[in-house]
C-alpha cells in the first residue's frame, strides 16, 4: 500500500487536476490498485488487512476529490461524491475466485500442491487459515472443486452467499 500511496502522489497533479472524474477514476483504479494489489489472488486476508485496504481505498477517493481530513467528510459523503461504492475488496475477490478456479480445473504443479497431504502427525493447535480456506467456507473441497468445474456456476457464485455473510475473524 505504501507503493501505491508514493505512486498516487506522484500522480498527484493529474489526479487532482480539472481532468472529468471518471477518467480520475479509471486511472487510479488501473494504475494504483494496480500495484496495491499486486499479487492479491493469493492473499490471506484478515480483518486487519480488510480495514488497511478499505482505508486504502477511502484515501484515494478523497486525495482524488481534495478532501482533507479536517473537512470531517464521512466515508459515505465522499463515496457520493465520488459517484463510487465500496469495491476494493471485490475486486480482490474476483481476483481470487479466478486464479483459484484456474488452479483447481488444470492439472499442474500447485494444483497437486494443494489436494496433497501430509504424512505424519498433525502439529499442535489450531490448523491454519489457508489459501482456499477463506473461498471455501464451511464447503469441503471437493464441493469447492465440484463448482469451479462447472464454469457458468463458478462465474455467477459469490463466496460467502451459501453460508452468510459472518466470516469468523478468529481464523483469519
Amino acid at each position: 500500500l505504501a507503493m501505491a500511496k508514493g505512486t498516487f502522489n506522484d500522480k498527484i497533479a493529474i489526479l487532482s487536476s480539472k481532468l472529468d472524474q471518471d477518467l480520475k477514476k479509471r486511472m487510479i483504479k488501473t494504475l494504483i490498485w494496480s500495484i496495491a494489489l499486486y499479487s492479491a489472488e493469493t492473499w490471506i486476508l484478515k480483518r486487519v488487512d480488510r480495514d488497511r485496504l478499505e482505508a486504502f481505498e477511502m484515501w484515494c477517493w478523497r486525495k482524488m476529490l481534495g478532501i482533507k481530513w479536517m473537512d470531517k467528510t464521512s466515508n459515505r459523503d465522499v463515496l457520493d461524491r465520488a459517484e463510487e461504492e465500496r469495491s476494493i475488496l471485490s475486486c480482490i475477490w474476483t481476483r481470487k475466485k479466478k486464479w483459484i478456479g484456474h488452479v483447481i480445473r488444470g492439472d499442474n504443479l500447485l494444483r497437486r500442491v494443494i489436494e496433497g497431504r501430509m504424512l505424519g502427525k498433525p502439529p499442535r493447535g489450531r490448523k491454519r487459515f489457508g489459501m482456499l480456506s477463506d473461498l471455501k467456507g464451511k464447503e469441503s473441497y471437493v464441493q469447492l472443486k465440484r463448482r469451479a468445474d462447472n464454469r457458468d456456476q463458478w462465474r455467477i457464485w459469490r463466496p460467502g452467499e451459501d453460508e452468510g455473510d459472518d466470516e469468523e475473524d478468529d481464523e483469519s
